[in-house]
């Protein structure tokens, strides 16, 4: 069996310091790009230049692999070499003040327009009232009057002659005319007119009565001299603001001379401040009762534009991040105001959403976050389909908005979506969302693996300066570089790989920078790396040391010397957090008479999960197959993993499990020095496992607290032989032939180390050796079988 012991160098691929051809970091370059995901950019590359509808990109892979980093940083890049989209502002409406209207201007103009209406509204306060005290103003609006109330005194004047006539008397009193009869040239009280004879008085009356006939007649056509002397003075007012506004917007005319919608603009403001400046500048009892900044305030809701979208004259695309992507967010919103106990809003409330900030350019959005949004998901399809960009309020067709609200003219949308997120997502869109490949044509994928030659550890190295440098970290020396590969190469559980995770080792590099600095070193070095990967692990290793207290206070039955039947050690893998540790876990296997077959009690109980339970009913088509080819296979047997008291999954211990039934079936004893793990089909051929380097260290653990013996191993499948980089402590104690680790192809291979007999091989008339493992399974199934055959 010394074939199946692994040598040292088989356990760990060390990065001799020598190759990497540098002492320190750094003599290194700076590395460009995003280390081995050459699919990946190329990619990238594409879907950022395919300038077609429907060519958005969905970037997937796992986090921390630089992705999102590299991403903004290309996009940065390539938005440099465009030019920046359009400005976009809201404006107001005066026909309808519902339906805001969307005001287009060239990159950078946004901002001197919205100062330019500042200085506007600054001058308008300047200008008005004062227009209306200029003494030409004033002469004819005194004018105007003067020509009312002559026609006015003219009309009363011809009453009042003939009232004097008859001796009655005219009285004007706070605006009202009244007829009072005359004696001798003088007013009659009410007590000298009853004194009057009756006929005196019907007269009295009489007269009066027509006098008032007279007047009406007379006064009908007043309400058209008041209108004629309002439009007047309307039109008065009206000439007036039109020739102090003409100074104030002739420059702006001539600044945007070749910008036809904002000209327009211009002239609707100008219309609407003639009834505005009477309101708020020009009418007494309103200057009265507003200040100059309340003034300012009104005019400023009223006209300046309401900029949602400001870009530079001379900038660059935007590529804009959207951490939080709720709907309002996105799309934008419409705040509003109470006032006097109800919700009011106006074009000022208009609030820009990420795609507004985007538009022209680039989004990035994270697809988990999108898709947890309620209607989100939904309104970005429809917003890339119809390439238009409302602002609404999802919740009012819901009927949750009780309130008038806004509908802002659209804007014409033109972005690119990178949307970044997991492989599942990824697929589960492409199955269940018809419209998700018309939309997100380009696949950006990103590996989790990179391959470990010298030019992916060189750039590796410079990737390491790279981040150095950013954070102002010392350089590394050679020795910290070689330690920072075979750790990445252990988060890869590859010996010729190295995880793409690069975000994982950038924190590594943090804290080893950190273990530097409290010891004050100059430079990181392999120890600073190795204490820091120590320090982490004593952070996180609670549960693994408790666990392996109670398996040396003997709370937990794990033998780790001597040799028993039906009993072999096991290995798991238990995660917690963002930590995997290694556990041996004892496996028993009782065998007796019966035909219920291999009985899985962590089936049974519902612990054991689906893989876990494929893996024992393939052994139960192993013993077929191997042993029951000229009897039938009549067996009663139950396996359990003992004091596991949660859910188990996987096919990992089918191997230790077999071991453990033949030891049983054989009352053959297995040394339980040792701990096996390892997949296996019917044919006994042993498959790789996930976990590898946990598990060993698990059982070493143990070992090593207990004290090494070297008779200690553990058996692994030999296709995991690439996937063990374990730790130094491992490695050293096997240099000194204190531990062994093995790697077996078949189960035979397994048994053979764990039993000490030879399994045996068929003969000529289809037997097994004598005395052999084989021979000694094959007598106890006929027995068994002979048993079941008597008791029917």
């Amino acid at each position: 069996m010394k074939k199946l012991k692994l040598s040292t160098n088989q356990l760990i691929a060390k990065q001799p310091v020598k190759e990497l051809g540098f002492k320190s970091t750094d003599e290194l370059e700076n590395y460009v790009g995003i280390l081995g995901q050459e699919r990946a950019t190329s990619a990238i590359q594409f879907g950022v230049a395919m300038h077609r509808t429907g060519y958005n990109i969905y970037v997937m892979g796992e986090s921390g692999t630089g992705r999102m980093s590299y991403l903004r940083k290309y996009l940065e890049t390539e938005a440099k070499r465009q030019s920046p989209p359009d400005d976009w502002a809201y404006i107001n409406n005066f026909d309808n003040t519902r339906e805001p209207k969307a005001l287009q201007l060239p990159a950078g103009h946004g901002n001197k327009l919205q100062k330019d209406f500042d200085e506007f509204v600054d001058s308008l306060l300047l200008t008005f009232p004062a227009a209306f005290e200029n003494p030409t103003y004033q002469q004819r609006k005194s004018l105007i009057e003067r020509e009312f109330n002559r026609r006015y005194d003219q009309t009363i004047d011809v009453i009042e002659q003939e009232a004097l006539k008859l001796d009655i008397a005219l009285y004007r009193e706070q605006g009202s005319l009244s007829f009072t009869p005359m004696q001798k040239g003088k007013a009659m009280d009410e007590t000298e007119f009853a004194q009057l004879p009756d006929k005196k008085r019907t007269k009295f009356n009489n007269d009066i009565g027509e006098l008032e006939t007279m007047l009406n007649e007379s006064l009908v056509e007043l309400p058209q001299w008041k209108r004629e002397s309002n439009e007047k003075l309307q039109k008065l007012n009206q000439n007036t603001i039109d020739q102090a506004l003409e100074p104030l917007l002739k420059p702006l005319r001539k600044e945007y001379n070749n910008q036809k919608n904002v000209l327009e603009y211009f002239e609707a403001v100008k219309q609407h401040l003639h009834r505005s400046i009477i309101d708020l500048l020009a009418d007494d009892r309103a200057m009265e009762s507003k200040e100059d900044s309340t003034k300012r305030a009104a005019l400023i809701e009223l006209y300046a534009p309401n900029l949602v979208v400001a870009q530079e004259e001379n900038g660059a695309a935007p590529v804009i991040y959207e951490s939080h992507p709720s709907y309002k967010n996105l799309f934008g919103r419409i705040e509003y105001a109470s006032e006097m106990g109800a919700l009011v809003t106006n074009y000022r409330q208009i609030c820009p959403g990420s795609l507004h900030q985007a538009n022209g350019g680039y989004l990035l959005l994270d697809a988990n976050k999108l898709l947890e949004e309620p209607f989100v998901w939904e309104a970005l399809k429809r917003a890339l389909k119809e390439q238009q960009l409302k602002i609404e309020s999802p919740y009012a067709e819901l009927g949750m908005l009780n309130t008038i609200t806004l509908n802002p003219e659209v804007i014409p949308l033109n972005v690119k979506i990178i949307l970044v997120g997991s492989r599942d997502i990824y697929y589960v869109l492409q199955q269940l969302d018809p419209d998700f490949h018309e939309m997100f044509r380009v696949l950006v994928d990103f590996d989790d693996r990179i391959v470990r030659d010298q030019d992916s550890v060189q750039a590796f190295s410079q990737l390491l300066k790279n981040r150095a440098d950013d954070e102002g970290y010392p350089p590394l020396t050679a020795s910290a570089v070689s330690r920072m590969v075979e750790q990445s190469s252990r988060m890869a559980e590859h010996q010729r790989e190295m995880s793409a995770k690069i975000g994982d080792l950038f924190d590594l590099l943090a804290e080893s920078d950190f273990i530097r600095r409290m010891g004050r070193g100059r430079k990181i070095n392999h120890e600073h790396v190795d204490r820091a990967i120590a320090a982490k692990a004593e952070r996180t290793g609670r549960v693994s040391k408790q666990i392996l207290d109670e398996m040396l206070e003997g709370s937990i039955l794990i033998d780790s010397e001597g040799e028993k039947v039906g009993k072999i050690n096991g290995l798991t893998v238990l995660s917690i957090g963002d930590t995997s540790f290694g556990s041996p876990a004892r496996i028993t296997a009782a065998v007796y008479p019966g035909s219920q077959g291999v009985v899985d009690i962590e089936r049974e109980v519902q612990l054991g999960q689906a893989i876990h339970s494929k893996g024992v009913m393939i052994i139960s088509g192993y013993l077929g197959n191997k042993y029951a080819q000229k009897f039938p296979l009549a067996i009663s047997a139950s396996l359990a993993m003992e004091q596991s008291y949660g859910y188990i999954d996987g096919d990992s211990a089918s191997l230790a499990e077999l071991c453990c039934l033949i030891s049983a079936l054989t009352d053959t004893p297995i040394k339980q020095s040792f701990a096996v793990t390892g997949s296996m089909n019917q044919y006994g051929e042993v498959q790789a496992i996930g976990g590898a380097n946990e598990k060993i260290e698990g059982f070493f653990d143990l070992c090593a607290a207990r004290g090494l013996t070297g008779d200690q191993g553990v058996i692994i499948p030999a296709a995991n032989v690439r996937n063990l980089m374990l730790h130094q402590k491992v490695v050293d104690a096997v240099r000194a032939k204190q531990f062994s680790v093995y790697a077996v192809n078949h189960a035979e291979e397994a048994l053979e180390l764990l039993t000490g007999c030879k399994p045996g091989s068929l003969n000529s008339k289809g037997e097994y050796t004598k005395g052999s493992l084989n021979f000694k399974v094959v007598n106890r199934l006929k027995e068994i079988s002979e048993l079941s055959k008597e008791g029917n």
